[in-house]
């Protein structure tokens, strides 16, 4: 099964870390990254888009509000939960007060045609 992984710091958290703890943790995303983890940081700069009244509305900011910012994202394949749990428990985001969210992918849409996960 496939997760997507979104991950939250803040940068003054990661500024006040060690060098040494710096390196140590961008470690973990290399060995992440050799699993064929696809991973990606994002800007800060953020644009919502609505269309409620059939009309998109496109705005600057987030839609939903966390105390710190989404900093990147992965989207990763693994057995079960457990094994995304061990994965990331120890990249820089889940270890510098932030926090990665895990949510199970239950399509992906690839080139027109939609992949089903097996267990769905």
């Amino acid at each position: 099964m496939k997760y997507l992984c979104l991950a939250y710091g803040a940068e003054d958290d990661w500024n006040a870390l060690t060098s040494q703890e710096q390196v140590g943790l961008l470690a973990q995303d290399e060995v992440l990254r050799r699993k064929g983890v696809l991973m990606a940081a994002v800007q800060t700069t953020v644009t919502t888009v609505t269309t409620g009244d059939g009309k998109p509305t496109a705005s600057g900011g987030v839609f939903a509000s966390s105390r710190v910012p989404l900093a990147g994202f992965s989207i990763i394949e693994a057995a079960d939960i457990n094994e995304v749990i061990r994965m990331v428990s120890g990249t820089p985001c889940a270890r510098a007060k932030g926090a990665i969210e895990i949510r199970p992918i239950s399509s992906i849409n690839d080139a027109g045609l939609i992949h089903w996960p097996a267990n769905v």
